[in-house]
C-alpha cells in the first residue's frame, strides 16, 4: 500500500524572505509595475491568500522590499576615530548607492519607506550623527540627509545602464538611435556636445559617473558647512 504524503500548506512553503526575494527579482526583470500579489502567487503556484499570510497588502510588501535593501547596506567603519566626517559620510552614501544600483526599478520606493524598518532607521541615525559632528543643527542635518537621499535616488534612476526589463538588443538599438540624433547636429555650432556624445548616449565609465556624483554631493554639503 502506497502512503500518501501530506501536502505542506502554502503558508509554510513560502516565507516572508522568499516572497521578498521573488518580488525583487520580478521588479529587476520586468519593472516595479509587474510586482503584484496575484502575479507573485501565480509564479509560486499558490493562491494570493498564501502571500497575504505574510503581507496584508501590496503596500506592506513594498515596505518589505525596502527593508531588505536597507539591511543589505554595509557601511565600512572609518580607519580611526579621527577620520573626517565627510569621508565617512561619503562611504555611507557609497554603500547605499552600491545596493540601489543593483535594483534601479525599485529605487523610487526608498525615499518614503527608509525609516519604516530598523535597518533604515540605523542608517539614517548614522548619517545624522556624522552631519551633527560636522556642526549642522538637527534640523539642518535632517534636511541635508533628505536632499542626499533624493540625490542618490536620482543618480541611480537617471544613470547609465540597462533600463529595468530592457533586453540588451533593445538597449543597443536605443543607444544607436541617440547617437544618430547627435550626429545630425552641426559641428560648428555644437562642438562640445559632439565631443561628449558617448557620455550623453550612455557610454563611458559607469564607475566614474557614480563616483563623480558622490563627490559633487559631498562637496556641496561641505560648502554649506557652518
Amino acid at each position: 500500500m502506497v502512503r500518501k504524503t501530506a501536502e505542506v500548506p502554502a503558508k509554510e512553503r513560502l516565507s516572508r524572505e522568499r516572497i521578498v526575494d521573488c518580488a525583487i527579482a520580478l521588479a529587476d526583470a520586468e519593472g516595479l509595475e509587474a510586482v503584484t500579489i496575484r502575479r507573485l502567487a501565480h509564479d509560486q503556484g499558490v493562491t494570493p491568500m498564501a502571500l497575504y499570510w505574510h503581507f496584508k497588502d501590496k503596500d506592506r510588501l513594498l515596505d518589505g522590499i525596502v527593508e531588505r535593501l536597507m539591511a543589505e547596506v554595509k557601511v565600512p567603519l572609518g580607519e580611526s576615530d579621527s577620520s573626517r566626517w565627510d569621508e565617512r559620510f561619503r562611504e555611507l552614501l557609497a554603500a547605499l548607492l552600491e545596493v540601489l544600483r543593483a535594483h534601479p526599478a525599485i529605487v523610487g520606493l526608498v525615499q518614503n519607506r527608509i525609516m519604516l524598518s530598523a535597518a533604515g532607521l540605523d542608517l539614517t541615525e548614522q548619517a545624522l550623527a556624522q552631519l551633527r559632528e560636522a556642526g549642522f543643527t538637527p534640523e539642518r542635518s535632517a534636511h541635508i540627509a533628505i536632499h542626499a537621499m533624493d540625490s542618490i535616488v536620482l543618480l541611480v534612476a537617471n544613470g547609465p545602464g540597462v533600463l529595468a526589463g530592457e533586453e540588451l538588443a533593445a538597449r543597443e538599438q536605443r543607444m544607436r538611435a541617440k547617437r544618430a540624433r547627435f550626429q545630425t547636429l552641426p559641428p560648428e555650432r555644437y562642438p562640445n556636445i559632439l565631443a561628449a556624445t558617448e557620455a550623453f548616449v550612455g557610454g563611458g565609465s559607469d564607475a566614474a559617473y557614480y563616483s563623480l556624483g558622490l563627490d559633487l554631493l559631498v562637496a556641496g554639503i561641505r560648502g554649506v558647512q557652518l
